[in-house]
């Protein structure tokens, strides 16, 4: 099942909520209530974290994304080689230089909400294929140098591909 494609409350009704007071600057109004929050996703384990919000309901939204994001980065699916088409979510994160079939109007940067859905795929094929970003830019249709401007769009998307990088032995990517 491909969780970063449910909606947000599809997602947030597979996560234990938890709430609690934590310390640290906010003032004094930060320890009067318990607005901090943590969302573990029970399927995968993954955790997302919030608490720099006065507001239970607001660190609860930066949680769930953050949720998102660490699926996408900790949570690998197969990848069929052979019979790849990349699919539309990572076709709506690539560079608007690349040719796909999503027109420009329906691309998404890394500060759109969904741009973990398409950053989750890239990854499992970034893996599929060992960390080379030449056979995982062709497999998208695009170069070498645009893939790593992608990575580097967004720190934890950086992060994670260096870590596959890291895992087979090559080495790091190079801003």
């Amino acid at each position: 099942m491909n969780w970063l494609e449910l909606s947000d409350e599809a997602l947030l009704a597979q996560c234990r909520f938890e709430r609690f007071r934590v310390s640290g600057p906010g003032g004094q109004h930060r320890n009067k209530t318990d607005s901090a929050v943590r969302l573990t996703h029970e399927p995968s384990g993954v955790v997302g974290f919030a608490s720099e919000r006065r507001s239970q309901h607001q660190n609860r939204l930066v949680a769930l994304k953050r949720v998102r994001r660490n699926i996408a980065i900790e949570v690998r699916s197969d990848v069929d080689l052979e019979m790849y088409h990349p699919p539309r979510t990572l076709q709506r994160i690539v560079p608007r230089s690349v040719q796909t079939e999503i027109p420009g109007k329906d691309r998404v940067g890394p500060k759109h909400r969904e741009f973990w859905t398409g950053a989750g795929p890239l990854l499992d094929l970034f893996s599929a294929v060992n960390g080379s970003t030449s056979d995982c830019a062709s497999q998208i249709g695009c170069s070498s140098n645009q893939l790593t401007k992608l990575f580097a769009s967004e720190p934890h998307l950086w992060a994670a591909a260096n870590a596959i990088r890291e895992q087979h032995r090559l080495s790091l990517l190079r801003r």
